[in-house]
């Protein structure tokens, strides 16, 4: 996929495509002569973030094209999930350019990035969890990004291709809302590292649908796997009585009608407690902190779907590589 540059009109063919410049669709755009004496040709940095990424077993992109519906605070609890098993290296890449919240929900605001001779060394929320974002390069938790696409794909090919994830068994990647520049990038740069797909996270209303069917628009676009979709704030659990009421009512039948309209997997519910908001503001793992809620056990079976779909994936990818089951490694 070429880079788009802004202002570009509606059908440009992308800064490396053969065209660049010389399409019908390049008369007149402000980018034309830059265009025509830019290299033509995939981004060689495709391949390099690839290869950096061999060493990492597993790639899940969280997307939704709405805001507020709980992207964020879904990636850290997957990614406090998968880390739940110490056999497993975890860890959280924030493409959330203007809005990252990860250091704080994972409980690691103010920690500093360092860089070695090996790239940028990620910040460790524990032993087989670590994060990466924007946030640790700011002088201030409330310094204002503000930058152009340009600047910001350039941050996200940086971070894919020059952070030290080392040996990971899981990256889970969270994304801004919408569908432009980040997940672009996001997508055009993992496209030779084996991307094992995204999970899309949606509320019951249908304001909410409405964006997230553009998401699984772009998707299918740009063939990015649909793991399954998650309806996250799916009615409020009282944290005493246990009682359940629809805050959100699914007028048009919510995520699990979403999903069966477009035949993708349904992965769960997650209902409301204001307990998880408590414990993102605190920075902890609210599976940890009330591990029998109802919400706790909902994360624990779509943690345990995703899981599934990552290692049959993996095994059929080992499988028409012509590995043996004897030499495939365990995911």
């Amino acid at each position: 996929m070429a880079d788009v540059p802004e202002n570009a009109p509606e059908h440009c063919p992308g800064t490396g495509s053969e065209d660049a410049g010389k399409a019908s669709a390049c008369e007149g755009c402000p980018n034309k002569n830059v265009c025509t004496s830019l290299p033509k040709g995939p981004d060689p940095a495709i391949a390099e973030v690839g290869q950096k990424l061999s060493s990492v077993k597993h790639k899940i992109i969280i997307l939704s094209g709405k805001g507020g519906v709980g992207k964020s605070t879904f990636t850290a609890h997957l990614a406090h999930g998968l880390a739940s098993d110490e056999d497993k290296q975890v860890a959280v890449l924030d493409v959330d350019i203007c809005g990252p919240s990860m250091p704080k929900i994972l409980g690691v605001e103010g920690e500093q990035v360092h860089n070695s001779g090996s790239g940028w060394s990620p910040v460790y929320v524990s032993d087989n969890l670590a994060v990466m974002s924007i946030a640790f390069l700011l002088s201030g938790p409330d310094d204002a990004v503000i930058w152009r696409g340009p600047k910001k794909n350039g941050l996200i090919k940086q971070f894919l291709k020059d952070v030290d994830w080392g040996d990971v068994d899981y990256l889970v990647i969270d994304t801004p809302p919408g569908t432009s520049d980040e997940h672009l990038s996001v997508v055009q740069y993992l496209s030779e590292a084996n991307v094992d797909g995204a999970v899309v996270i949606t509320t019951p209303q249908e304001i909410s649908l409405l964006d997230v069917r553009k998401e699984i628009n772009f998707c299918q676009k740009v063939k990015l796997p649909i793991i399954g979709i998650v309806e996250n704030m799916s009615g409020f659990v009282c944290p005493k009585c246990k009682t359940e009421s629809q805050i959100f009512p699914p007028t048009t039948g919510g995520g699990e009608k979403l999903a069966k309209d477009f035949n993708l997997p349904f992965l769960g519910h997650l209902p409301l407690d204001p307990r998880i908001g408590k414990c993102c503001d605190e920075g902890k793992s609210y599976l940890t902190e009330v591990p029998d809620s109802p919400a706790s056990q909902s994360f624990a079976t779509i943690i345990d779907k995703i899981k599934d779909h990552c290692r049959k994936l993996r095994e059929s990818r080992q499988s028409e590589t012509g590995e043996t089951s004897a030499n495939m490694e365990t995911s």
